[in-house]
Formats: structure tokens, sequence, C-alpha cells
């Protein structure tokens, strides 16, 4: 059962505003801005639902419902394996990075302000911490609807990539919100489909973005750490 508060501490966490240091990565984005595959709104358009439907968009989606059930049932050691699970997916130490330093900053910031016991013992278990991981166990906790939380954190994925690629390619703000208009119905098609997954349907199509991590790792000029 939902809170009253319904899911508004999702509009929240998923906030720019939350101090996670979001802001400060695009998940490869910025090489592939550097290398041309991503030009204008078209390209930016195609990656960004490439990497969201068949690379780590969809698989932290099903991340953030494993660890969502295992934190709902208390069961603090199929949350670490949960978690274990997200930090080896990544394809690259800043990928693992991206997940590791936003995550522990969301548990250490939602323990903080929107405390229950569940988040303090998660927080506590935990040395690393990936970003969808740390949702779960914080919408269990408040009981958000699980559905609701996924759409929404693809949804902040995709607004987080937006940004970056505002700051990396001469595309204006009206492409940018172009692109999450047509997003977001697809993106909620995509949050109900993984609520009825599991982890078994976990993989990956973007070898393109985890080849383009790894060169950014020795890009010459650098805005985020991603």
């Amino acid at each position: 059962m939902a809170e009253p508060a319904g899911f508004l501490p999702l509009l929240c966490w998923l906030s720019p505003g939350f101090p996670i240091g979001a802001f400060a990565y695009s998940h490869a984005l910025e090489w592939a801005g550097e290398a041309g595959d991503v030009r204008d709104e078209a390209t930016l358009d195609a990656w960004l639902d490439d990497i969201l439907h068949d690379g780590f968009g969809r698989n932290d989606a099903l991340l953030c419902c494993a660890a969502y059930r295992a934190a709902a049932a208390g069961d603090l050691a199929a949350v670490s394996d949960v978690n274990d699970l997200a930090l080896a997916l990544a394809t690259s130490a800043e990928f693992r990075l991206e997940t590791a330093q936003q995550g522990r900053s969301f548990l250490d910031a939602v323990a903080s302000a929107w405390p229950r016991p569940e988040i303090a013992r998660a927080a506590a278990a935990l040395d690393e911490a990936a970003l969808p991981v740390s949702l779960g166990i914080a919408a269990a906790a408040h009981r958000l609807d699980l559905e609701d939380t996924v759409a929404a954190y693809l949804v902040a994925l995709a607004q987080n990539l937006v940004s970056a690629a505002l700051r990396l390619i001469p595309i204006g703000q009206s492409a940018g919100q172009r692109i999450l208009a047509r997003s977001v119905p697809r993106l909620a098609r995509l949050a109900a489909e993984c609520v009825e997954g599991d982890l078994d349907s976990i993989g990956s199509g973007t070898l393109r973005a985890d080849l383009g991590s790894l060169r950014h790792e020795t890009q010459y000029t650098r805005l985020f750490r991603s």
C-alpha cells in the first residue's frame, strides 16, 4: 500500500537538486558527441533510446525492482547480492564510479533526510551501493509504488542525459524537450515490462556506448566524469 505522500518523495529524490552529483555524469555521451555519433536531435534521440531500452536503463530498472522486493521482504542478504550484481555489470571504471558514487550519496541523503530503520540498516550493511539498488531500498522502505518508482527513475535518467547533451552538442532546449516528450510513453511501457521481469532478463546490447566509456577515460578534454 502506498503512503499518503504517494509518489511525491520521488519528485524530491530524482530531482536535479537532490545531492548525488548526477550532473557530473554523461554515461559516455560526451565521447559520443566527440566521435560524432551524437550530433543533432535525431541522433541524440536514437542514442538515448538505445542505451535506455537496450542498455543500462533497462538493466537498472530490473535491478531496482529486485532490490525493492528484497528490501520489502527484509532480506538484506538478497539486497547485497543484487547490489553486487549491479556493480559487476558496470563495463568500465567510469560506469562503476557513476553508479557507485551516486548510489552511496543517494542512500546517505535519504537515510539522513527521509529516515527509516530499513534504510539505516541497508546503509550500514553496504559499502558501495549502486544507484538503482539504493532507490529500490528507499522506495520499499517508504512503501512507494514499484512501477511509479521505476518509471520515474527512467525518466530522470533521460532528463539527466538530455541535460548533458545540451552542454555538449548544438541542439536547443526545445529539441531536448521534444526528445523527452517522445521518450516518456516509451519509458512508461519499459517500466511496466521491467516490473514483470526478473534478474534473468538482464542483458545489454550497447557495445558502442561501452567502448565509448573506455575511450572517455583517456579523452583529452572532458566536462563529465563518465
